[in-house]
């Protein structure tokens, strides 16, 4: 009998959404590079492409869109909800309660799975962006219907339309997060989809796993670490002081893949663009990481730990405007479209996932009355 803690290793199910080769540092989904998406499709497509298996025709694009566009406002007690809460909140425990009183509005309807999930991903970015907003006394911004869903979402957190070099670094981004096996937040939704649950308790699952600091809340730990340190010159020092002390280098390493993830070589070349472009802050925390980077490489490439998707995400994250405790919201603004191509997988062929824990403790033990211990 083997225990693997973590369940490392261990296949839950069979899959046609993604595949990971952790050994070559290459990711598909359906089939398609990760590479080749990033460059030449958009987040709408690659959504479509992620939920039904298939790249869109211009027809089924434009009914996407159009369900996207639609689907993108809140409900009036979503709005007061987000007016009235307090303002020092976790966003990601903002996004949570909302997804769950969206679940308690939508209890009646009848829809496909698809349908609500096209919901949620539509509603997600609105959650962020207003959210985002009013913490910092400003009032929200309402959808607009001709951007796309990048576009969109940071047109609500600026109040301006986005210039072109953030909107292709924001749907790429997007398009980056949108999956990636079965993760830890994956999983916890599919627990609760394989009970039959619903939809938004699924969801709602997979927001508390991303949450973690370990999974979600990497990118805002690797964003710390570049402030801390404060200066390139001063890299070299912290890294092997870490080293030394044992401790992580925040954004290396990766459960999967044990060389450079492909995910982060695509977001080094948009964390680059951004901070030639804004400069100052931004530009040096670039600075900071590419000499982490290097530093990081040598001492633990030899090891096969390289930076993971979390080490330039936070400084484009960053760039776009968003401040560090909202980069997991923003990250589960992609990833629910993996939640709910990965719940629709699973169901079909159902089965309640419920794995058996090892015993180790005493049995046949004694009861002693109270009065007697």
């Amino acid at each position: 009998m083997e225990i693997k803690k973590g369940l490392e290793d261990v296949y839950v199910k069979e899959t046609e959404i993604t595949y990971i080769d952790g050994e070559l540092g290459r990711l598909y989904y359906r089939g398609y590079s990760i590479y080749d998406l990033a460059e030449f499709s958009n987040f709408e497509e690659v959504s479509y492409l992620i939920l039904y298996g298939k790249l869109p025709n211009r027809e089924e694009l434009n009914w996407f869109q159009e369900k996207l566009r639609e689907e993108r406002y809140l409900p009036d007690f979503i709005i007061k909800f987000l007016r009235e809460v307090r303002k020092d909140a976790q966003p990601m425990d903002i996004l949570r309660t909302a997804v769950s009183l969206l679940g308690i509005e939508d209890s009646k309807n009848d829809e496909r799975t698809d349908i609500r999930g096209i919901k949620l991903i539509s509603k997600f970015p609105t959650i962020v962006a207003n959210y985002a907003r009013l913490r910092k006394g400003l009032d929200i911004i309402e959808p607009d219907p001709k951007l796309s869903h990048s576009e969109n979402f940071l047109y609500m957190l600026y109040g301006d339309r986005p210039n072109e070099i953030k909107s292709k670094a924001m749907d790429v981004t997007l398009i980056l997060h949108i999956d990636h096996e079965m993760n830890a937040s994956t999983f916890a939704s599919l627990v609760v989809a394989s009970t039959l649950s619903d939809l938004y308790s699924s969801i709602v699952a997979g927001i508390s796993a991303l949450k973690g600091p370990l999974h979600g809340g990497a990118n805002y730990e690797a964003l710390k670490m570049f402030k801390e340190i404060g200066s390139p010159e001063k890299v070299n020092d912290y890294i092997l002081n870490r080293l030394s002390n044992k401790q992580r280098i925040m954004g290396f390493g990766h459960r999967v893949y044990k060389t450079y993830d492909p995910r982060a070589r695509i977001l080094k070349q948009y964390a680059k663009l951004l901070a030639e472009k804004e400069g100052g802050e931004i530009y040096t925390l670039y600075q900071i990481a590419e000499k982490v980077e290097e530093i990081g490489i040598k001492y633990l490439g030899p090891k096969g730990i390289y930076p993971n998707v979390d080490f330039f995400s936070s400084i484009v994250f960053y760039s776009l405007g968003f401040e560090p405790d909202f980069f997991p919201a923003v990250f589960a603004s992609a990833r629910v479209v993996g939640w709910v191509a990965h719940i629709m997988e699973y169901i079909k062929d159902n089965k309640i996932i419920r794995p058996k824990a090892y015993y180790k403790g005493e049995i046949g033990k004694k009861y002693i009355p109270i009065d007697s211990r």
